[in-house]
């Protein structure tokens, strides 16, 4: 703690004690459960973008891939698993909701119910690619 207060000083930032949590083993910040060796989802956020009701148009699809694509680095092939949905956000193209998209819409739901935690690496072991 000393040495965080320290740099924060020499950078001339300010620490508002009433937005800071200290002493917590984990904390919610921006939709995400932070702990010193995990990155989680935080399952309210989760909730809230389950009750997203299937999009009805662009603008609706686009609020929901861009709610979903927030936690991507949860989702296994988010990319692949959105592609199709992606190509209906533009307000150019004709909304039409296929088998194929409906079946990306809810692949997507149920990923994100099962997003797993991330893990910090351990920088004793050697990494492999």
């Amino acid at each position: 703690l000393a040495r965080v207060l320290q740099k924060a000083a020499e950078v001339n930032m300010k620490i508002s004690l009433k937005k800071y949590n200290f002493g917590f083993e984990e904390i919610k910040a921006l939709g995400n459960i932070v702990s010193g060796l995990s990155l989680g989802i935080d399952q309210n956020k989760v909730e809230e973008v389950l009750l997203i009701p299937i999009p009805q148009n662009n603008k609706e699809m686009m609020s929901f891939v861009g709610s979903a694509s927030y936690y991507r680095k949860h989702l296994k092939d988010f990319s692949i698993l959105a592609k199709s949905l992606y190509r209906i956000c533009d307000q150019q193209t004709v909304f039409e909701m296929t088998k194929e998209r409906i079946k990306a819409y809810e692949k997507i739901r149920k990923a994100l119910t099962e997003a797993p935690l991330l893990l910090m690496p351990d920088w004793n072991i050697h990494f492999k690619m």
